[in-house]
Parts: C-alpha cells; structure tokens; sequence
C-alpha cells in the first residue's frame, strides 16, 4: 500500500457543530467530508468519544478524519454528553444514556443529505468499547465498525480489574477522568453558556472510585456493556485491532471465537495507540487497512479484504527487557483460527524448579513478599514513557520459578499458554500470578506473557466463592495471549508469585500458596512461523495537522525507591504531556500527573496508592486550572477514599469539592 495518497476529493471541515437529539440535547461535533457530497451523498464514519474534539484529541482527529473523508466518507467526530462543548451530563463510562444517544447520532447521520444511509463507527479504547456495545444494539444503519484496543468483558480485563484481582489502575483511572471531565468547554465556542455548562458539570461530579470499587465481581454492573454476554446481538461487521504491547489485546482472540458474524482482526506489536503512529514500530498503514474495510462494507466495492486469512498477528523476536522499545522485529503470519495453529507444549514442574516432559510429584510453596511486581511496568502502556516490564530478576527471585533446560533451537509462541494445578492457600483469601520469562545466557528475565487469578473468583468472575484456608483448589489459570519467539540458548520459566505490586492492590492478607505438583501442567501455544501473510501492509502515514506552538515538550519518568530500613518499595510515575498552543484559536493547554504507588514487604495494609493531575486552559485573560488528587489505603474490611477537585478561574478558586468515604472490601 502507498503511504502517499492519491485522493479523489477535495474536502471541507466544520470545525463545530451540534447534532441536537430528541430531548433537545446538543452534543458537540467536528467533521470532514467531500465538498460534493449533498449532490453525491456518502457513507458516513462515527468516532464518539469524550476526550474533547476542541483540544484532548484535535490532534488526532486531525491525523485521521480528513484521509476517508478524501476518498468519500463523511467523517464524525461527536463528544459524548457531558464532554468538551456538548450539553448534559457524564456520570460513568457506557451508560445505556450514552449508548442510546449513539443510536440516535447514527440514525441522524443516515438520514442527512449528504450520506448514503451506511454508517460505520470507529474508535480506539473508549471509542473501540462504544463501538462493540453500540453495535450489539443492532442499529440497523450500523454496517460496520473498526474497535481498536477495547474489550468485550468490562468487569475482565478493563482498566479496573484484572482476573478477579483489583487493578491499582482503576484509583489512576479515575483521578485522570475526573481531570478531563472537569475541563470547562471554549468560551468561543460557547460565547454566553461555558460557565454555566461548566459549573453545572463540577457540581454533579460523580466519585468514579468508589462507584468501581463497590463492584469487585462480575455482576449486573459489570455485564452491562460486556458484549461476550451475547456475541449474537452484533450484526455488523467487526475488524478488531490492538497490540501485544496494549492491556486490551487479549480480547482480541476472544473475539474472534466468539463472534459469529463477519469479522477481521490485526494483532501487532503495539502499545495502546492506533497503529499507523504506533509505539514500538513497525507501524502499519492503518489509514489505507480502514478504507480498505470501509470501501468493502459501506460502498460495496469487493476489493477482496473479506478474501483473505481472517486473522493476521506479529511474531515479536526475543529482545532484551527494557523499560520502551523504539522497535520490537518480528514477523507477520496469518490464518483462519485462533490460535491459528493447533500445536501445544506440555510441561510439568518439579520440586527441583524446572520445566520438564516426565511426570512428578510433590509439593512446593510461596509467600511471596508484597513489594514483589517492582519490575511489572504500567497496566496499560498509553502514553508510551518507560512503561514496559523491565528485567524480572528480582521479581523472579521472589517467586517460585520453573525453568526449561536452555533451548537447542528458536521456540516461537502464538496464543495462549494456561496452568492446570491444584492449590492451597493458608488464608481464607489470596491471588496467584503466574509469569512467563524469557531468560537469557546471561541470567536476563524478559516478561513474555501473564496471568493473574483472585482465588475467589476460581468459578468464574461472575461466581465469586469464598476461600476456604487449607482447602486444596483445583484451579486453570490463562495466561495473555502473545506472539513472541525465544531465541536458542535461552531458557523458559514460569514464575508464580502471591503478589504483584503495583499492578494489582494485595488480598487482604499475606497469603502462603501450596501448589500440589502432581496436578500441575503448564501447556504454551506454538506456531512454526510458516503461513507468513502475503499481503503488504504498508508504513504508518497520518495527515497535516492545523499548526500549533510548542511550548514545553512532553516528558515521562518511573522510579522505583527502595527504603533500606524497612523494605518499602515505592513506585513513583510522573507523566507530563507538555505545552502548546493552537494557533488558529490561540488556545494554550497543558496537563501533567504524578502517581505514587508504596507497600511494605509483608503488610497488606500499608499499601497506599496517590494520583494527582493538573491541566490547563488559556487564552489571554482567560485562565482555567483544574486539580484532582486520589489518596486510597486500606484495612482488612475497607478502602478508604480521600479525593478532593479544585476549579480556578484566573486564579481564583470557583469550586472545590473532597470525598472522604469508606468502601467495603467485598471480594477485592
């Protein structure tokens, strides 16, 4: 595919508009689409989202709407109710309110002038979860949709928790959405109601952690917006994107399975971004791949995209560990299944810590120290800093590790590898996770893939069960689906541990785990790198951009302390995006976090988690601050929330609101 486009419109951007719904709502919408459209109509692409078409994604927008938009499309940006200039309220991710006003943009899109009546509807992360819950309402103008880095289990493997376990991400994700929610609308786009708009959003701030954390297992909450409660609803065709490098990819094979209707996945090596400006490389032509799909489903041109293997995923070669990757090599393949061969390895586990083909018996134990997971990396690498696993030795050193012996030739992974053992835990509570490590020569412990289990969710997340201490569990724990080759000479470990910090908030109380060997079987995925894909699948390409000034670059760190007194770990991330101004309306933003994640090695409740953000909006005489913070600890019984927000108008404090409660523990 050519990265250099040759268009066949010419092309107008409305910059702001409103599309009103049928209760008199105005969401707010920005859109590029050919200059001859009411005279030939086209289909129209939905983006929905409610990151701020004005600032929090202009720039993307920019990189993307304006390619389909020359090829023929009419492309949408809508910010969801509540968000950026749009009227209304948002009180928590995927309400049925904002699914239904989804429903009703489509069907107002179909119905313009200038659009054929096909919609399809794209989005990466929230944008990519809508897109699926959408779409399982079935709107019948709904043709097609591209869902990139999302999931259809929200309760799973979202941002909030992770096999049963809670994610200390879900505290950050929620200090980070109070920020952009809070971000008052562009008095130039809103001359006489932003203030009013604004004011009216911070007094009806809803407190996102506590609503989370009062779910701590797959319930009706949860379900709501899972669409594998019901893959049939979906009746458009579905292309799923994402990267081994993402906290989403493993829904990806999910998925696939399970989805009945047309459907096309790409897996990459990527983090949580759109993949043509992608981190680590290679970046992929991802502008032409959509168009190629939008040009299939929306103007029924049969260019062949629903002809080949319906699944093409990369094969990372084996690299060193490192904290970011410019780029990870590998090698593309592709197939018509999931996983797309059908080979397996099987291994046992000795007494003795290794991997091997005869069968054993025995016990062994671990209590790992709390701090372990030091060198876990970010849940969801998104904003790209040093935010991978880094070397696991000494997260290794505190687990109880299996090895193979070193390998006589390269051992190429793709899928899912599981554990099928039987334990013990001498608490009535308790996670296992499991790893898988590439090891090297030199005694380097790369992360391959992961798994993690809250024992009381061993029947399932929607089944929570109590633990009961001595009680020996029978148990089946998945590890991520990954596409990785070890080299020859390395060696590969599983290492269990019984905490993970920071990445998942402790049980409730240090936990020793008794596997019982005899019932242990690790069984990984293979694949012999044949069936490489035979399609090219270009370089990444992303549109101009409307000029801006930089002002500060962006700039990202993660350091991991380490107090000789006591053993305290803490983890301390400080992310700051920059400074810049957009020139053609002269608006000036900024924005900055700080997170600070701290635990003993062997008390559970001296676990702490902070997350503090700031951001900014400016123009001459016009100045807009905004401060959240989150401080959670815990008991043995209860989380305790203290959360505060802070609103300055050119310096002046216009609104400040805390929130000091207690949350019981459930099954966390």
């Amino acid at each position: 595919m050519s990265t250099s486009p040759n268009y066949t419109h010419s092309i107008e951007e409305w910059m702001h508009f409103f599309i009103t719904l049928v209760d008199g709502t105005r969401l707010a919408a920005r859109a590029w689409l050919p200059t001859n459209a009411t005279d030939q109509p086209v289909p129209a692409i939905l983006e929905y989202i409610p990151y701020r078409k004005r600032d929090g994604t202009a720039i993307r927008d920019e990189q993307m709407h304006p390619y389909w938009a020359a090829f023929g499309y009419a492309c949408v940006r809508v910010d969801i109710r509540g968000c950026g200039e749009s009227d209304g309220l948002m009180l928590d991710e995927y309400l049925q309110q904002e699914l239904d006003d989804a429903v009703e943009i489509i069907a107002w899109l179909a119905s313009q002038d200038w659009c054929t009546g096909k919609v399809g509807m794209m989005g990466k992360s929230w944008g990519g979860f809508n897109a699926l819950q959408v779409a399982a309402m079935a709107p019948p103008e709904l043709k097609a949709i591209i869902t990139v880095c999302s999931t259809d289990d929200r309760y799973a493997d979202d941002i909030h928790y992770r096999g049963g376990a809670l994610l200390t991400e879900n505290f950050s994700w929620a200090s980070t959405m109070a920020c952009t929610m809070a971000k008052a609308p562009d008095p130039l786009l809103l001359p006489d109601t932003w203030r009013e708009r604004w004011l009216e959003r911070l007094q009806n701030m809803p407190f996102l952690a506590r609503n989370w954390l009062e779910h701590s297992y797959k319930d009706a909450y949860w379900k709501h917006g899972s669409i594998n409660e019901n893959y049939s609803a979906i009746k458009a065709a579905v292309y799923c994107i994402g990267g081994w490098g993402d906290a989403y990819s493993v829904a990806i094979p999910r998925m696939m399975q399970g989805l009945p209707g047309p459907k096309k996945a790409l897996i990459g090596p990527w983090a949580h971004k759109y993949p043509n400006f992608a981190s680590p490389k290679p970046e992929i032509d991802f502008l032409a791949e959509a168009k190629r799909w939008w040009d299939y489903w929306l103007k029924d041109i049969n260019n062949g995209v629903m002809d080949e293997p319906i699944i093409a995923a990369y094969i990372q070669d084996g690299v060193p560990p490192q904290a970011a990757y410019e780029q990870r090599p590998g090698l593309w393949v592709e197939g018509d299944q999931w996983p797309l061969q059908d080979q397996k390895m099987d291994f046992n586990l000795s007494t003795d810590g290794r991997l091997t083909d005869t069968q054993t018996t025995g016990e062994a134990s671990v209590q790992s120290p709390l701090t372990t997971g030091a060198a876990s990396g970010e849940y969801c690498v998104m904003w790209c800093g040093p935010d991978f696993p880094t070397d696991q030795r000494q997260d290794d050193a505190n687990s109880l590790c299996f090895d193979s012996e070193p390998l006589t030739t390269p051992l190429s992974l793709l899928g899912a590898g599981e554990l099928r053992v039987k334990v013990t835990s001498d608490k009535n509570c308790g996670q296992m996770i499991i790893r898988l490590c590439d090891v090297a020569p030199n005694g380097s412990s790369k992360r391959i893939s992961y798994g993690v289990l809250n024992l009381a969710m061993r029947e399932g997340f929607d089944n929570p069960q109590d633990v009961v201490a001595g009680e020996a569990i029978p148990l089946c724990i998945k590890l991520d689906d990954t596409g990785y080759q070890i080299p020859a000479g390395h060696r590969l470990r599983l290492a269990v541990s019984s905490a993970y910090f920071p990445l998942l908030w402790p049980a409730a109380q240090e936990t020793k785990l008794i596997l019982d060997l005899d019932s242990a079987c690790l069984r990984i995925s293979l694949h012999d790198r044949s069936e490489t894909i035979s399609r090219d699948l270009g370089q990444g390409y992303v549109c101009p951009i409307n000029e801006t000034k930089k002002i500060k670059p962006e700039k990202h760190s993660r350091i991991i302390q380490t107090n000789a007194a006591n053993g305290r770990v803490t983890t301390l991330i400080d992310d700051d995006f920059g400074e810049f101004t957009f020139l053609a309306h002269n608006l000036t933003v900024s924005q900055s976090c700080t997170e600070k994640h701290t635990i003993l090695p062997h008390d559970p409740h001296s676990a702490s988690s902070e997350c503090r953000w700031h951001s900014r909006q400016s123009r001459p005489g016009w100045d807009i601050d905004v401060y959240t913070y989150l401080e959670v600890t815990c008991d043995g019984d209860y989380f305790y929330l203290d959360s505060g927000l802070e609103a300055l108008e050119n310096g002046v404090q216009i609104h400040h609101q805390q929130w000091q409660e207690k949350v019981p523990r459930g099954f966390a």
